[in-house]
């Protein structure tokens, strides 16, 4: 179910979660989200299942659903990541996010400039030309990037966390690039398209550092 009903009952509740509205230890039940969110009792039933998958609630007869610690929640979860950047906690999740970049994303780039495909050798050529081209569509041009990157490195399991790293560039898309941050993302495209995993690396090192400065 992806409705928008859905989404906006999922937001809500997971939202309340992360946020501390709901605390820890606090009880509610599907009959009280139902009034609370306006939303049909379907809807609210699939949206507090998927928060129990998550961690972020418990559910049990006679007791309804509990609030449960963060260290119960699916912190890798994307949802869990978009709930914790517009919180109380975005401060802590930016910093994790950019500690999970700086360990995930030079091993990715490196693996990628060995075993992208010569379609992805080709993009990655025309993802470097764009920037210098099309230095406006910074925000869509680097998103892409990430995900080539990511998808190119072969290991299934970079791919879905990548899906956690591209909420971190996302959540940039507002910050004007500044113009060696441009030539950056450019070097590193052509890098990676031409097999120099040594300087595709360092440049994902000194691209996540500099993010972090800013």
């Amino acid at each position: 179910m992806s409705s928008p009903a859905f989404r906006r009952v999922l937001d809500h509740v997971g939202a309340a979660v992360v946020g501390g509205d709901l605390p820890v230890g606090a009880r509610t039940s599907v009959e009280a989200l139902v009034e609370e969110t306006l939303a049909s009792r379907s809807i609210v039933r699939e949206a507090t299942r998927v928060l129990v998958a998550l961690g972020l609630l418990t559910a049990g007869p006679r007791i309804g659903l509990v609030v449960q610690p963060a260290g119960n929640w699916n912190l890798l979860d994307p949802h869990v990541v978009r709930w914790r950047l517009a919180g109380p906690d975005r401060a802590a999740q930016l910093r994790e996010l950019r500690e999970l970049r700086e360990a995930l994303e030079p091993a990715a780039a490196q693996s990628a400039a060995r075993r992208a495909d010569a379609p992805t050798r080709a993009r990655l050529r025309e993802l470097a030309a764009a920037f210098a081209a099309r230095p406006g569509e910074f925000a869509h041009l680097d998103a892409e990037l990430h995900d080539t990157v990511s998808r190119a490195c072969g290991n299934p399991m970079v791919v879905s966390l990548g899906a956690v790293v591209a909420l971190a560039v996302h959540d940039r898309a507002g910050v004007p690039p500044r113009a060696h941050d441009v030539r950056l993302h450019a070097d590193l495209a052509r890098a990676v398209a031409d097999g120099d995993g040594a300087t595709a690396g360092e440049l994902v090192r000194e691209i996540v550092t500099r993010t972090s400065r800013e």
